[in-house]
């Protein structure tokens, strides 16, 4: 299951929180990693894009510079691998600055089992059907204690 991050936005935006919160899966993002640039334009992130492609061409510019003929394709690698790693952490921070808030963070396989989950906590969901409680076996009595030999640091009860 991936984590989910929920983002609501301000109170000032005049939207309803619950039917315009924002998904954040905390992940690697694999198109993130291939075309760094393209994936924070497609998320609107202009001010990351902007450094990034700054610092893309201060890495090429300085490998140059230093005669790093070998090394200058791979400078550009570590760009990608940072935004394919933290490019959930910069959807957050760039929603952040615009004055989302974080409601919460869920377990979902999906982002569409993400806002149902975010549905239903919310208490939005008020029609739909309750999911019946998982029926709970009786407490069962503690196994004794063995004095038993442990291999290792544990001693595992009921096995010697």
């Amino acid at each position: 299951m991936a984590i989910h991050v929920v983002m609501e936005p301000p109170a000032s935006a005049g939207k309803n929180a619950s039917e315009s919160a924002v998904f954040v899966r905390d992940g690697v993002y694999f198109f993130g990693f291939v075309a760094p640039i393209l994936w924070m334009l497609w998320h609107r992130l202009w001010l990351e894009a902007v450094v990034t492609f700054a610092v893309g061409l201060a890495l090429a510019a300085a490998s140059e510079w230093a005669g790093l003929t070998i090394a200058a394709p791979l400078l550009p690698l570590l760009i990608s691998l940072y935004v394919g790693l933290e490019g959930g952490a910069l959807r957050i921070a760039a929603l952040r600055r615009a004055g989302w808030s974080q409601w919460g963070v869920l377990e979902a396989d999906s982002a569409d089992d993400a806002e149902m989950r975010y549905l239903f906590a919310a208490g939005t969901l008020e029609d739909e059907p309750v999911p019946a409680t998982v029926a709970i076996s009786p407490a069962v009595a503690p196994r004794s204690p063995t004095t038993g030999a442990a291999l290792g640091l544990l001693n595992y009860p009921g096995r010697n």
